[in-house]
């Protein structure tokens, strides 16, 4: 992974540095204020594994990835291929009762806990982590937003949750691809929404405008895809659970050219948002984003997000709209559960 800084005078000028240097495909995944008056931006490229040198085995060994990454899958399976039985060095061997005490120590609900670590002992993996990832992965289904070929979506979910923020990261994520966005707000009287929208547009070099209705959405949408345009809906928050809420926005989310997204928060208590989820799902979604993980220690209600039918598209780890978007695997999520629990002993 080729990582690298870039200092500029505003966040409009980074991105278009980040795109000219790196390419398209280069993610923001840090950024501050530094003491110019600028900002200073960390963006990453993913690139081909190379050989490892000799004599690095070991340094590699005790690196520590502090993100969800595809190159921890990759690296762990070197490893057990190389250590005798097919276990990693210094690697927890797997116990149902530790596994179960991890899991209510990350706050899963009793019927998830039982039942992944169930799905683990079928598993029949010898490493803790292969096997919570081994049962994760029969329950989760990762399907991230491919901003190439995304076209309209409409994100929904609780007051709270960090909509405005989820849709200003896509737009940066969607402005790096090369594509040309629009910002629409669906919530003109939620109290400094379009405001807010107005801010990342003005930093992202967007367009951003405001619907009052599902017919004024539906034709300004047609516009957008007319022109090629990426459209990103923020709404208005309400409880998905609640019939008459549901009801209420049911024609936003029936419109055909629209994708809707769910967006929940892992601060949730983890039964709240399994139900929210199954209900965002009867509303229509089909992928959802996971906010906060920057701001909780125990992710029973990412877990229970992710496990409850909808794909899991991507997590948000930074407040800052450059720390952008991860995309969780099975086993990085694991990694996760695991790793943290641990390190509280």
């Amino acid at each position: 992974m080729q990582l690298r800084t870039f200092l500029a005078k505003d966040m409009r000028e980074a991105l278009a540095t980040v795109r000219a240097d790196m390419g398209p495909e280069a993610v923001i995944i840090a950024s501050e204020k530094s003491k110019n008056g600028g900002v200073m931006v960390r963006a990453a490229l993913d690139e081909p594994d190379a050989a490892a040198p000799a004599g690095r085995e070991d340094a590699a060994e005790t690196a520590t990835i502090a993100d969800f990454d595809t190159h921890y899958r990759d690296g762990l399976l070197r490893r057990l291929r190389s250590q005798p039985g097919g276990t990693a060095k210094n690697a927890a061997r797997f116990d149902r009762a530790e596994l179960l005490a991890a899991l209510h120590r990350q706050r899963l609900p009793d019927g998830t806990a039982h039942a992944l670590a169930e799905a683990a002992v079928k598993a029949q993996l010898t490493d803790m982590t292969l096997a919570l990832a081994s049962a994760l992965d029969a329950r989760m289904k990762p399907w991230a937003l491919d901003m190439h070929e995304a076209h309209a979506l409409l994100l929904v979910g609780p007051n709270g949750a960090g909509k405005t923020a989820v849709a200003a990261k896509i737009a940066a994520h969607a402005r790096l691809a090369g594509r040309r966005t629009t910002l629409v707000a669906a919530d003109s009287a939620g109290a400094g929404a379009v405001a807010r929208l107005e801010t990342f547009a003005r930093h992202l070099d967007c367009a951003v405008t405001t619907v009052q209705s599902a017919a004024e959405l539906n034709a300004l949408v047609s516009e957008c895809l007319s022109k090629k345009t990426f459209v990103i809906v923020d709404t208005a928050g309400f409880d998905p659970r609640d019939g008459k809420a549901r009801a209420a926005f049911a024609a936003l989310a029936q419109i055909g050219k629209l994708e809707t997204v769910g967006v929940v928060s892992a601060l949730n208590d983890a039964e709240e948002i399994s139900e929210i989820v199954e209900a965002l799902a009867a509303l229509g979604a089909k992928r959802l984003i996971v906010t906060g993980l920057d701001l909780t220690r125990r992710f029973g209600a990412l877990v229970a997000a992710a496990t409850q039918g909808l794909a899991l598209a991507h997590v948000t780890r930074s407040p800052f709209i450059a720390g952008g978007l991860d995309s969780p695997t099975s086993l990085s999520l694991a990694r996760l559960l695991l790793d943290e629990q641990r390190s509280a002993q």
